[in-house]
């Protein structure tokens, strides 16, 4: 069953599968439920920035995704870790409390800066770089931002299927398809019972691996009309300078296009983004499964007794 357009008011919830669980955010809560390995889940919830998520920065188009796709990342860091410190416990041990003091939050902010940076370094300059060449043989800007595009889109799609060949990278993609089956029976009206739940898809518009697909194919058009400098420092400056745009830009396409999913043309244009998605996510078990719906139920209860 594929989940079609959202219902009116309902909130957009996102997620992001990690270790061994669910991380679901909501519009002033985040919760994360991690599976130990005595069974047991482990939940973890915490409210969001109001500095960063009620301000009026956050209702700047384009501006809006740029600063909550970074928050959203730092956010994925700390369920990250908090799930790495349940499932990797032996069932003898005491669970670990959450840590969230000063020190933890500077580890989570330098970890995800240098996660942005592996990212910016893989998917932008190194295509730039390797188009170099081409664009001295050529002197035809727009083939080489079109290959240097191509480049980035292959090495997206080879990085998420040789990533996936990996045991344990196998399981979070079956927790991330129990996180898109959960948004999609909460989003598709159904009861979040584990049985009905899974009659649903792993596939959803608003998914990370679409809109990194849509910036990939986006960076395109961006770097074409800004131009290509000569120099290869200028070329590489450019590159990453404009990545924080093409986030803004690619944010905006996908909270669109999530919300038009009634109108067939939308479905055809995101079509590659959700075929994508088939590398992103497996097929969760029912364990899984329950798992992503105790985080998705914990977050509406906490979303729903707060104040609008």
């Amino acid at each position: 069953m594929d989940a079609g357009k959202p219902a009116e008011r309902l909130p957009a919830y996102g997620g992001q599968a990690v270790i061994e669980g669910v991380m679901m955010r909501g519009q002033k809560y985040m919760t994360v439920a991690v599976r130990a390995p005595d069974q047991e889940i482990v939940t973890k919830t915490a409210p969001l920035p109001r500095r960063i998520y009620q301000a009026r920065i956050a209702r700047i188009p384009v501006l809006r995704g740029t600063l909550l796709l970074w928050d959203a990342l730092v956010l994925g860091f700390q369920a990250l870790s908090f799930s790495a410190d349940i499932a990797l416990t032996s069932e003898e041990e005491p669970k670990p409390e959450p840590k969230d003091g000063p020190g933890t939050q500077w580890f989570t902010w330098l970890t995800a800066i240098l996660g942005i940076g592996v990212g910016i370094g893989l998917f932008f300059v190194l295509p730039a770089s390797l188009t170099v060449p081409i664009h001295a043989w050529t002197e035809s800007a727009p083939l080489a931002n079109l290959v240097e595009g191509l480049i980035r889109i292959v090495l997206l799609i080879g990085y998420i299927a040789v990533i996936g060949r990996f045991p344990d990278i196998r399981r979070v993609y079956m927790y991330h398809g129990a996180e898109h089956k959960a948004i999609n029976a909460f989003e598709g009206g159904g009861d979040l019972q584990t049985a009905r739940v899974q009659q649903f898809s792993t596939r959803h518009p608003r998914c990370g691996t679409t809109f990194l697909l849509v910036i990939a194919v986006l960076s395109v058009a961006v770097f074409t009309v800004i131009g290509r400098p000569e120099s290869w420092l200028l070329l590489l400056g450019s590159r990453v300078l404009f990545v924080p745009v093409i986030a803004g830009l690619g944010y905006e396409i996908i909270r669109w296009a999530a919300a038009h999913t009634d109108r067939p043309w939308v479905v055809w244009v995101m079509g590659p983004g959700m075929a994508l998605q088939t590398l992103s996510t497996r097929e969760p078990e029912d364990s899984q499964v329950e798992v992503a719906v105790h985080a998705l139920r914990e977050l509406i209860r906490l979303e729903t007794a707060v104040p609008a």
